[in-house]
């Protein structure tokens, strides 16, 4: 227990994200098709990046001065101080920007030629927003795709105008359409590791250690990997790979099969739609992500069929009943 506790306490740090302002709810796609990246700014001192698989801008101003980012219609929308994050009620960009679909209608007060009218949102100096100019809107797939779905297709370049005092500046960014991995292959790899594992845990009991260590890695190192990618992973992702880990240290029949069936179900099903689609909510290379899903959807069944083989084999058999005789 105190192995467990330990590894929570760790695992609460390092997955603990970085509080930015958010300028409203939204909402974060699983996986998709589209690609947006930044690829420069062109005001020293401001770092900016897509975050949460392209859904939202993510800004960070260490200018030391106001930055606003522009709405639509070329109005303040947000304004980055060295005191925190401010955002002009009166732009229209602050209600159509409440989630991806950008359906949200602007109340009545809403005008881009109205004097701003600020409200404090967050004391940071880092704010992410959802913005259409980085998005593709349509929801049919672009023409290029439907005439040539095997390649990368760039749909455009994008972007956000920004402002100190009087001069403007920008975030400048790329959107483009990639083609999805084929699926079977990971769901292939999954089943593969769950029969090596179980095969391995049959043949050599001692090798169980390591199996459960690599079971219990991967569903933390997704959450790791979506958390640097700015979203907050679901607590059950980062449970399932505390019980894999705990099952390194003991791993009777049943908590194996239990801590199994969790890795499978929560660190490797529950996240399978990330097979389907090129872009993840995950940093660095997609494939990464969907390894570690493989391995978590894999190794965690391989552990529950170990567990469940263990849990038959230590019943005893009934013995049959003597015959009588007449």
């Amino acid at each position: 227990m105190r192995r467990l506790a330990l590894l929570m306490v760790v695992a609460g740090a390092v997955l603990a994200p970085a509080t930015p302002a958010f300028a409203h709810g939204g909402d974060i796609p699983g996986a998709t098709a589209y690609r947006t990246a930044v690829a420069a700014t062109t005001l020293d001192g401001v770092k900016a990046r897509m975050v949460e698989a392209g859904a939202r801008v993510e800004l960070t101003n260490d200018t030391g001065r106001s930055v606003e980012i522009l709405g639509y219609a070329g109005e303040p929308y947000l304004d980055v101080r060295p005191d925190g994050t401010w955002q002009n009620v009166n732009s229209p960009a602050s209600y159509v920007n409440e989630t991806l679909t950008f359906e949200a209608i602007p109340p009545a007060n809403a005008d881009p030629t109205a004097p701003p009218s600020w409200r404090k949102i967050s004391d940071s100096t880092t704010v992410r927003w959802h913005d259409q100019r980085t998005q593709w809107l349509s929801g049919d797939r672009p023409p290029q795709a439907v005439a040539d779905p095997s390649r990368e297709h760039r749909l455009r370049d994008w972007s956000v105008p920004l402002r100190t005092q009087t001069t403007t500046y920008e975030i400048r960014g790329t959107l483009d359409w990639e083609p999805p991995p084929v699926a079977w292959m990971w769901w292939a790899g999954a089943a593969l590791a769950g029969l090596a594992a179980a095969a391995l845990a049959h043949r050599w009991p001692r090798s169980l250690r390591a199996i459960a260590l690599i079971a219990g890695l991967a569903p933390l190192s997704y959450a790791v990997l979506r958390a640097l990618d700015g979203e907050t992973p679901a607590p059950v992702l980062i449970l399932a790979g505390l019980l894999g880990l705990a099952a390194v240290y003991r791993h009777p029949p049943f908590f194996l099969a239990l801590s199994g069936a969790v890795v499978a179900l929560f660190g490797g099903f529950n996240e399978t739609r990330i097979f389907f689609a090129a872009v993840t909510p995950t940093v660095g290379p997609s494939g990464i992500a969907r390894l570690a899903v493989t391995l978590a959807l894999g190794l965690g069944a391989g552990l529950a069929l170990t567990g469940v083989l263990r849990m038959r084999a230590a019943v005893p058999a009934t013995e049959p009943a003597p015959a009588t005789t007449v």
